[in-house]
């Protein structure tokens, strides 16, 4: 492996989206990722969404760089197994419900007596602590909880959910962030290790803008919008005649009259009342009539082209096959390909964020279970014979 991570060992003890997708990141940058599954069946995301032999096609990007040990994390010897693990790991990242950990004998306490240097990502619904910490909370919940779903859809329709599951992976880049600060004082000899604890709820909740301020010093509960942004003019989604739709911001003070002349409205434009957000804002209705009724005049294209001459900044609402043959993303390496055990090569998506000189890489997709399980525990010092045991008594695969 190659990267800025490289050295960095992460035993990650999650399933599923939240934790895994922490790991991958790092795993993408060069740490050595050495994922825990069940011996039975592995991550549920093994079986999820479009399967291709059997396994998922998210499966292979979500697991990708990683190892995979399958070990029983509630036999004796797989705990031992995992203290040996953490013992020689510098992160752990895990996502279960607090206190499950401490149930098998593998809570922070422990694995910071064995290795104090250790940085533990905890990820789950509510956070360690607080009346809720106990409840099973998902990505779908901390979106709702975290305030996001509440101001998302159109006025007066129930709120819908974004297509992927936005909770979890916001929860995932937190977990990243703490864990490299918690790294980085660690290698710079700032102290020892510490728990990293990430809420989904608090996740979501930390991009929630100004909603408190405006809310304790004005009472102002900002609610369901469609596709405008509140308090800020023009910016909305605009529908073309070809029956595309193209998101247009025109809401700085120059743009605004950019793009008041690209449609044809330099009365708007030379307005000097709506030479200022707050004054578009009184007029907003107005506005977006004026850009909506000169949108459904043009294609989609036409619309994006004009106002991209015009240096207004604008974009079409793309689904995955526009993003798979845009020329811009295929020349950012954001279309990658992987080869799948079997040789069938797939797309993916390339890797964030793009570093100049230890620039992150694809090396294997995910692998099947257990599939390093010799490899990995014989680094640890377990013997040929000692494995055999193991495997024999069903605490690993």
């Amino acid at each position: 492996m190659s990267g800025p991570l490289v050295g960095i060992r992460v035993l990650e003890l999650g399933t599923l989206i939240a934790a895994p997708f922490a790991a991958r990141m790092l795993a993408e940058f060069g740490a050595e990722v050495i994922k825990v599954e069940s011996p039975q069946d592995g991550d549920p995301l093994r079986n999820w969404r479009h399967l291709h032999d059997g396994t998922s096609l998210w499966w292979y990007l979500q697991a990708r760089n990683k190892k995979s040990i399958a070990v029983d994390m509630k036999s004796p010897d797989g705990v031992e197994v995992i203290k040996r693990l953490a013992t020689s790991a510098d992160v752990v990242i895990e996502n279960f419900r607090p206190g499950a950990l401490e149930k098998l004998g593998l809570g922070w306490e422990t694995l910071h007596a064995l290795n104090p240097n250790l940085v533990m990502v905890r990820i789950s619904g509510y956070g360690q602590t607080g009346p809720y910490r106990n409840r099973p909370g998902f990505g779908a919940i901390g979106e709702a909880m975290g305030g996001l779903r509440y101001i998302t859809g159109e006025p007066g329709r129930p709120p819908p959910r974004v297509g992927v599951s936005i909770g979890d992976s916001l929860a995932s880049l937190h977990g990243v962030i703490g864990a490299l600060m918690a790294l980085l004082r660690v290698k710079s000899g700032g102290g020892g290790g510490q728990v990293v604890d990430v809420s989904l709820v608090e996740s979501v909740f930390n991009l929630m803008e100004s909603m408190v301020p405006e809310y304790d010093l004005f009472g102002t509960v900002r609610e369901r919008t469609g596709g405008s942004l509140p308090g800020i003019s023009p910016s909305n989604t605009y529908a073309a005649s070809d029956g595309g739709y193209v998101v247009i911001a025109g809401n700085s003070d120059p743009i605004f009259r950019r793009l008041m002349k690209a449609i044809g409205r330099d009365d708007l434009g030379n307005d000097t009342s709506l030479h200022s957000n707050q004054g578009r804002v009184k007029r907003n209705g107005e506005i977006d009539g004026a850009i909506a009724a000169w949108a459904q005049r043009y294609t989609t294209d036409e619309v994006v082209s004009a106002l991209e001459a015009a240096e207004v900044p604008a974009g079409r609402l793309y689904s995955v096959a526009d993003i798979v043959a845009d020329p811009h993303y295929q020349a950012r390496g954001m279309i990658q390909q992987m080869t799948l055990p079997d040789g069938v090569a797939i797309r993916a998506p390339g890797i964030v964020p793009k570093l100049s000189e230890t620039p992150g890489e694809i090396k294997w997709p995910g692998p099947k279970l257990g599939e390093h399980s010799d490899a990995v525990l014989t680094d640890l010092g377990y013997s040929a014979g000692e494995i055999a045991a193991l495997k024999t008594s069903g605490a690993i695969r």
